[in-house]
């Protein structure tokens, strides 16, 4: 293109005299010299531009029908003025020269401007094609929601004149750039052609985004697949599988639509073509090398997907249209369009194994993906697959809300990340051109709700959904291109949806004209089995058949289904760990052995967490004061907040367990208390990660800043511990409160993900928390959020046999804990895997606890027969003489602290019992119990530093009240209630606290009040 811009700059800008010197002798273009006959300089934009002369006429030498006929014109005159027997023999500089030159600057100007012109026109395809496609199978609406054509497209003859050509340019053969592949084996075709062949590739059923990815290799390969003559060819065999999905996924939603006519079930009518192609880009991967395939979508549809292309049984799908079913196992249960299901299987395609596995997910739309990115990465980790070559993710979409949520740029932000990454992500977009009832024209600002991955440099297909094979041919391009280039991919089905939002909806309400349309609308497997036998692919009788083989198939697993008497959650499951929990999933023991360690591992841990394990390694000297800091406390047998850490991670990644910490920060921690990646002062990102340095075959340990995202990164870490129960997983918010952008994974995901999926999840959070008169917004991170969905019953002593502890964790939907000493610090997150079952751990983590000098743990609190203190008693001077305590003050966290310094300085360490309460949920009725009964005659009290409508006051007390039997009080001392969580003036702060403490150790504060 820059040879062709030079020449037609030269010939514009100077006519004939840039041709002859100024002595009248002509310009040698192609001379060996580069010369004129005068000796004046060649001007450098002649020469810049030879090469494409030359070029021209080295064709026309081969044959005189590969160049534009002008130029045939101008190659003859010039030989013909040749010497006889040297026109042959010469090169054009010579040809150039004599009468010929003096006619043809003006002839050569524009046949390059019409190579420039067309040239851009290929380009302007390539880039705006898509927005002038046949994308919408109802006709009514543009997918881009814009009626406008661009005007470089030649949609109409007099468009031609953008590019200055006409009409008559159209049968005028042009040189094809190097970067189209319309030609094919042809390197010149006539412009009529070349549109001709643009449309076809462009703007027909399939329209292509690409030209915004800063790839060229990628873009080739694009243009290639969708360029090429002839490319989309598929055979008789491939056209009849094609059908045959069709007929599946066609009359599966059929069949459930005449049985249970009145039921929802969130059908694919409409875009039935998503079964079809699901198992063709599964069919693509299979053959490419993958073993493992982790799907996520939304309702519309997921029945049938469950059928037809993870091949759940048909009676175990109809059983869940059957109300009067119970279920046979634990928990409540989900709708039957929210289940997931794990399934290995040989694809029969490919003749490989292959594992499938669709989550469950709430009706939250979008909020599975990051959930799904995550358990493929721990698939692909734990498999050793660092390219993604035997584990990839799917995602389906629905229009809007991949246009709309949140939640999906997040998710694309993760897929470049090195501790992220799963290697390329297909998307398929159901695109109903509709959301509920919201027309997409109000419902998205950019032309397609695609536009999202275009951050990521994703390649977007729009395909026409009533097009089978251009789709199959998209799902087959999509396949390959992650796994020839490992990035994420985007599949806009545009398709309609032929009822309402559900079954029982009525879409005339708000989209009259649209389904007016519809219902008159041929079914896309009525237009394509008539194609087909038009075609002579399948007879009439054979379609028939097919059709009534499948109805059969239908018919008798509706009989089966009648036969179940109860329902199996636990067939639903969509991540099993089989060698984890016994055959009938139940956990192997209800025991837990103790979390202490040897002396040995904890002075073997603590001198690796104050050294550097590397060599020649330049440490900052703030880190290094930090570390000699580590060595002393190791030296002295304590440990703080940082080494607790250390020891619990260490410990459990000696016995093969996979630690992974993950958040915005964690790799220091965001108070600077970390430092678990060193980096080198003089090497730019060379680090050092001592953990990995413990053991000779230690398992490994990932600790990654994540990137500035609650609600993605939480469902990645959520997604990542499903894959296997031998794996410490724990997610840190940079500060607690600001894990309430991720409310919806906590509150749909891990509260009730067991509940609802039979589901166990491990996963940890790692909250900052703590009344430090930091304001408003870094102070909470909402303990009461929690406990109001912890599911222990307030009003009801539990009745366990066996280990309590255990028995009543084992029962219970999350643990939640605020631990006061390091120690008790590392024995729960060591207790979190030597359990025998799994359940998400809420730790309300400490900021200025960190640094307290009074919070520090002994090496004997880690001894190997102790383990984690539900409950620390108050083993100080009361202890002596609990009968004359007047008070027992009750609390949790840091406010410990703040009660124990304030009691010593009133002396009044003999009067009032400080207990700590660790584990607040499940609530420890057990050690309660055992606690008042050592003071009879004590009054309760319950001490917290948040506001009495925040923290644990409301969760704790009716408890308290169950274990007293009613019959004494438990006194609130605490902020009074408030709208913020923290006062953001510092001395209204410090008076907050004086006034409670005050009232804590004031024993006759409660004196004349009612119970």
């Amino acid at each position: 293109m820059s040879q062709f811009r030079a020449l037609a700059g030269v010939l514009r800008g100077g006519g004939r005299q840039w041709l002859r010197g100024p002595g009248g002798g002509v310009i040698h273009l192609f001379g060996p010299k580069r010369c004129c006959s005068s000796k004046a300089a060649v001007p450098s934009a002649v020469a810049s531009s030879s090469s494409y002369v030359e070029e021209m006429y080295f064709a026309w030498l081969e044959d005189h029908k590969k160049v534009h006929e002008s130029w045939d014109t101008f190659f003859r005159n010039a030989q013909a003025d040749a010497p006889p027997g040297e026109a042959d023999k010469r090169r054009p500089s010579t040809l150039l020269q004599g009468r010929a030159m003096s006619q043809t600057p003006g002839m050569t100007q524009k046949v390059v401007e019409d190579h420039l012109a067309v040239h851009t026109l290929i380009r302007a395809y390539q880039i705006r094609g898509h927005h002038v496609a046949q994308l919408d199978p109802l006709g009514i609406l543009e997918a881009d929601l814009d009626a406008f054509v661009p005007s470089d497209l030649i949609t109409t003859l007099d468009k031609l004149g953008f590019y200055g050509l006409d009409e008559s340019d159209l049968d005028k053969t042009f040189q094809l750039p190097s970067t189209t592949f319309i030609g094919g084996d042809q390197t010149t075709l006539p412009l009529r052609e070349i549109i001709r062949r643009l449309e076809a590739s462009y703007c027909g059923h399939i329209g292509v985004e690409f030209m915004f990815i800063n790839n060229v290799e990628q873009c080739q390969w694009i243009r290639h697949k969708f360029e090429t003559p002839g490319i989309m060819q598929f055979s008789n065999t491939e056209k009849r599988t094609l059908l045959a999905r069709l007929i599946r996924s066609t009359r599966f939603e059929d069949f459930l639509a005449r049985k249970w006519s009145s039921e929802k079930r969130f059908g694919l009518e409409g875009c039935e073509v998503l079964i079809p192609a699901l198992k063709t880009i599964i069919d693509k991967s299979s053959a490419a090398g993958i073993e493992n395939v982790i799907m996520g979508m939304p309702h519309r549809g997921r029945l049938n997907v469950l059928a037809n292309v993870i091949r759940k049984e048909l009676d175990q799908i109809f059983c869940q249209f059957d109300p009067k079913l119970e279920a046979a196992d634990e928990g409540s249960g989900d709708v039957k369009y929210h289940l997931g299901m794990y399934h290995e299987r040989i694809n029969r395609e490919t003749d490989k194994n292959i594992t499938l596995s669709l989550m469950a997910n709430p009706s939250h739309l979008e909020a599975v993906d990051p959930v799904v990115q995550g358990k493929a990465k721990a698939e692909q980790f734990y498999s050793g697959d660092t390219q993604g070559k035997k584990v990839m993710s799917i995602l389906i979409h629905g229009d809007a809300a991949f246009a709309g949520q949140g939640v999906v740029y997040e998710t694309f932000h993760l897929s470049e990340l090195p501790s992220y990454t799963t290697h390329g992500t297909i998307h398929v977009v159901v695109n109903n051109q509709i959301g509920f009832t919201t027309d997409p024209r109000v419902a998205r600002s950019s032309p397609y709700p695609t536009d999202v991955a275009r951050v990521v440099n994703a390649p977007i297909f729009h395909v026409n959904g009533d097009d089978p094979e251009a789709v199959m041919y998209v799902c087959q391009v999509a396949a390959k291109w992650r796994n020839t280039f490992n990035k994420d991919v985007v599949i806009d089905l545009v398709c309609y949806r032929r009822f309402g939002h559900n079954e029982m909806d009525e879409p005339m309400f708000t989209q009259p004209l649209m389904y007016k349309q519809i219902r008159r609308q041929e079914h896309v497997l009525k237009k394509y089995s008539d194609k087909l036998i038009a075609e002579g692919v399948v007879t009439l009788q054979e379609f028939e058949e097919e059709v009534a083989k499948y109805d059969k198939i239908c018919e008798e697993a509706y009989t089966s289904s009648k036969d179940e008497k109860i329902l199996h959650n636990r067939h639903w499951l969509d991540s099993p760990w089989p060698d984890f929990f016994t055959a009938e999933g139940e956990p192997k023991s209800m025991s837990c052995p103790p979390t202490g360690l040897d002396e040995d591992m904890l002075q073997h841990i603590g001198q690796t967490a104050s050294s550097v394990p590397m060599e020649d390694f330049k440490i900052h000297p703030g880190v290094s004061r930090i570390l000699r800091g580590r060595a002393d406390l190791v030296k002295k047998r304590q440990l703080d907040w940082a080494l607790g850490e250390y020891m619990a991670f260490g410990s459990l990644l000696k016995d093969g367990i996979h630690v992974r910490l993950s958040g915005q920060d964690v790799e220091r921690g965001t108070f600077s208390h970390r430092h678990h990646v060193l980096h080198d002062q003089e090497v730019d990102k060379q680090t050092c990660v001592p953990m990995n340095h413990l053991w000779p075959n230690q398992a490994p340990y990932t600790v990654c800043n994540s990137s500035l995202s609650e609600y993605g990164v939480l469902g990645f870490e959520l997604g990542f511990a499903m894959a296997s129960p031998n794996a410490l997983v724990l997610w840190e918010a940079q500060f607690g409160d600001f894990h309430n952008t991720a409310q919806c994974i906590i509150d749909q995901f891990i509260s009730p993900g067991q509940a609802k999926w039979v589901r166990n999840n491990g996963v940890v959070l790692l909250l900052p928390h703590g009344m430090e008169g930091m304001g408003p917004e870094h102070s909470s991170a909402r303990p009461e959020r929690f406990l109001q969905m912890s599911k222990d019953d307030p009003d009801r002593f539990p009745g366990f046999s066996g280990d309590f502890e255990v028995q009543q964790l084992y029962d219970c939907n999350w643990i939640v804990v605020n631990c006061s000493t390091p120690a008790n610090y590392c024995h729960v997150l060591r207790r979190q895997i030597l359990l025998p079952f799994r359940k998400p751990l809420i730790i309300f983590t400490p900021k200025s606890l960190l640094r307290h000098p009074d919070a520090r743990s002994s090496f004997d609190d880690l001894a190997t027969d102790t383990k984690f203190k539900r409950l620390i008693p108050d083993e100080g001077l009361v202890s002596q003489g609990p009968g004359r305590v007047k008070r027992v003050i009750f609390c949790s966290g840091k406010v410990y602290y703040e009660l124990a310094k304030e009691r010593k300085q009133q002396d009044l360490e003999r009067d009032i019992a400080i207990i700590r309460l660790e584990q607040i949920s499940p609530f420890p009725f057990d050690l309660v119990r055992e606690e008042l009964e050592k003071y009879p005659s004590a009054e309760l009290v319950w001490c917290q530093e948040e506001h009495k409508n925040m923290g644990y006051y409301d969760y704790v007390r009716p408890r308290f009240l169950t274990v007293v039997a009613n019959k004494k009080p438990i006194w609130y001392v605490g902020r009074d209630p408030a709208a913020a969580p923290a006062t953001g003036n510092k001395s209204t702060h410090l008076n907050e606290l004086k006034r409670f403490l005050d009232t804590a150790f004031k024993l006759n504060a409660f004196q004349g009040r009612k119970f």
